[in-house]
C-alpha cells in the first residue's frame, strides 16, 4: 500500500522561512518524480513544484521561483519543500503527490498518489 505523510507545516510570519517533508512508503520511491501542490479555501488545488526520480530537473510555479527549493532524499524516501521569504498569499494546505512518470508535471490529474495534506499558515 502507498503512503505518503506530510510534515513540517505550521504558522509562520511573513519573510520567514518553513521546510515541509513528504515521506514516501510501499512503493520504490526512487523510480518515479515527486510534486508538491497547495490549495487555499475556496480556491483549486495548484502546482507548487515537481522533481524527477534523479532529482536532476526541478520545475516551480512562477509565484513560488526564487523562493522554495524541492529537493529528495531517495535513500530515505522523501522529499522535501524549502520555502523561504513566505508571504501571506501563501497559506494554503499544501500536499505532496507521486507521478508513476519520469517527468515533471504540473497538473494534478498527472498524480497517482497523495498525501492527506499539511497545513501552513503565513501571517502579515
Amino acid at each position: 500500500q502507498v503512503q505518503l505523510v506530510e510534515s513540517g507545516g505550521g504558522l509562520v510570519q511573513a519573510g520567514g522561512s518553513l521546510r515541509l517533508s513528504c515521506a514516501a512508503s510501499g512503493l520504490a520511491f526512487d523510480n518515479y518524480a515527486m510534486g508538491w501542490f497547495r490549495q487555499a479555501p475556496g480556491k483549486e488545488r495548484e502546482f507548487v513544484a515537481a522533481i524527477r526520480w534523479s532529482g536532476s530537473t526541478t520545475y516551480y510555479a512562477d509565484s513560488v521561483k526564487g523562493r522554495f527549493t524541492i529537493s529528495r532524499d531517495n535513500a530515505k524516501n522523501t522529499v522535501y519543500l524549502q520555502m523561504n521569504s513566505l508571504k501571506p498569499e501563501d497559506t494554503a494546505v499544501y500536499y505532496c503527490a507521486l507521478d508513476v512518470s519520469l517527468f515533471c508535471r504540473d497538473h494534478p490529474h498527472d498524480y497517482d498518489y497523495w498525501g492527506q495534506g499539511t497545513q501552513v499558515t503565513v501571517s502579515s
